[in-house]
């Protein structure tokens, strides 16, 4: 943003929070700690981390985020999620539509790969993030099963099955990149901020 640095919240509820921050840091971008709906203030995007989708959504309404971010998103606040996060921002789950961010107009599939034993690594091409293979770590991860119009197809498994998504600002990813040493996501987000504060946010 012009006259300050970048800052990046990161929804510190539950969850893999602390490696989110430790990528922003790494790449000199300032990340804060996100428990209540004003510490949005002042920040120019939000990651949501992976954990436990469940838990995560309950506590975003209780301490009253879940309705102030659904506000920001609305009027075009980029929002970053990994797995869970991906379950948290999708309109629809399991088959069914989710009362929440509604920030993805797709149908998420919760633990699509089986359980924590189940977990595994895979090579990604991500033609957004160039010719290099994306690897991509799966912890009980989510899958992608339909998208609407409007969404962007960032990543498939090798089956074909979606793992990535953007729609606008916001993009879902079903894997841990802030689990490798390969920031590009991070920074194709930061990117994606970027551009958003070079158009005038209809926001008052």
């Amino acid at each position: 943003m012009v006259g300050r640095p970048v800052r990046i919240g990161v929804l510190a509820l539950q969850g893999a929070f602390r490696e989110h921050a430790q990528e922003l840091h790494e790449i000199d971008v300032e990340a804060v700690e996100v428990r209540r709906p004003e510490d949005l203030d002042d920040l120019d995007g939000l990651i949501i981390p992976g954990g436990e989708s469940t838990t995560i959504r309950m506590l975003m309404r209780e301490l009253g985020l879940e309705a102030e971010l659904h506000e920001r998103i609305a009027h075009g606040f980029p929002v970053f999620g990994t797995c869970a996060g991906l379950i948290v921002l999708a309109s629809r789950v399991d088959g069914n539509a989710v009362d929440g961010l509604n920030a993805l107009d797709a149908d998420v599939r919760r633990n699509a790969f089986g359980r924590q034993v189940d977990s595994f690594e895979e090579d990604l091409s991500v033609p957004a993030l160039g010719d290099d293979a994306v690897h991509g770590v799966f912890i009980r991860a989510p899958v992608v099963e339909a998208v609407d119009d409007g969404v962007e197809v960032l990543a498939r498994l090798h089956d074909g099955r979606i793992v990535g998504v953007r729609q606008g600002s916001v993009v879902g990813l079903a894997f841990h990149p802030e689990l490798t040493k390969d920031r590009r996501f991070h920074r194709y987000f930061l990117d994606l901020v970027a551009v958003r504060e070079l158009v005038p946010s209809s926001r008052g």
